[in-house]
């Protein structure tokens, strides 16, 4: 009879082994990105500085800056869904600076009602977040040409149809027009390392559990 379970009882002993170790991986992710998420926010929340004059996607992604300019009446619609509010645009519009230069500003959230009122072209200074977004895939349609509506944020494309730099600031103060900012910030970065570590537990207790009640079914069929 024993030498009849060492086999159930070793694979038993080996898979929890297994699950355990990838539910404590997962906790040590989760501390990782704890720390990670963190260092961002402590990151889009810091003191803005100029604008780069060649901002890098890696080096200064999040990087909160601060420049001026005026609208040129220029831009495109984003398609966005906003909770509790439904359905609306984000405003991407070309801002150029004080010095000449020609790039992307995300003035933020505009409800659909309102999409079709005239936005000014005015000066202003504006405080935000520079992002290069990863918003498109496979699935992403393109552009709606009669509507002039898009469905992503685009950056390489839109900078290319609005000849401007590949720049993103979105913005985190009022730009008018009763547009509502939409700042950068974590919440949109997945985390999901604690609902891995549950799971991986989870089954860790399930494959004990089998285990026992094989062996207790093996035994109980012997005697």
């Amino acid at each position: 009879m024993i030498r009849q379970t060492v086999a159930p009882l070793l694979f038993g002993i080996f898979g929890v082994a297994i699950l355990l170790a990838l539910g404590t991986w997962q906790m040590q992710r989760l501390t990782w990105k704890e720390e990670t998420l963190a260092a961002i926010d402590a990151r889009i929340g810091a003191a803005a500085v100029d604008l780069p004059a060649q901002p890098d996607p890696v080096a200064d992604r999040f990087l909160p800056v601060i420049t001026s300019g005026h609208l040129t009446g220029e831009g495109v619609d984003v398609l966005v869904s906003r909770k509790d509010i439904g359905a609306g645009v984000r405003v991407i519009a070309v801002l150029e600076t004080d010095s000449g230069r020609r790039i992307l500003l995300d003035r933020g959230f505009l409800a659909e009602a309102s999409r079709g009122l005239p936005r000014e072209t005015h000066k202003l200074e504006v405080t935000g977040n520079l992002l290069w977004p990863d918003e498109v895939d496979g699935f992403t349609p393109a552009p709606d040409a009669a509507s002039g509506l898009w469905f992503a944020r685009d950056l390489p494309a839109m900078a290319t149809a609005l000849k401007t730099e590949p720049v993103l600031i979105v913005a985190r103060s009022q730009s008018g027009d009763g547009i509502e900012p939409l700042p950068v910030d974590s919440a949109g970065i997945p985390n999901n390392h604690l609902n891995y570590a549950i799971t991986w537990f989870s089954l860790a207790i399930v494959w004990a559990g089998m285990t026992v009640l094989l062996l207790w079914r093996m035994r109980r069929k012997h005697a």
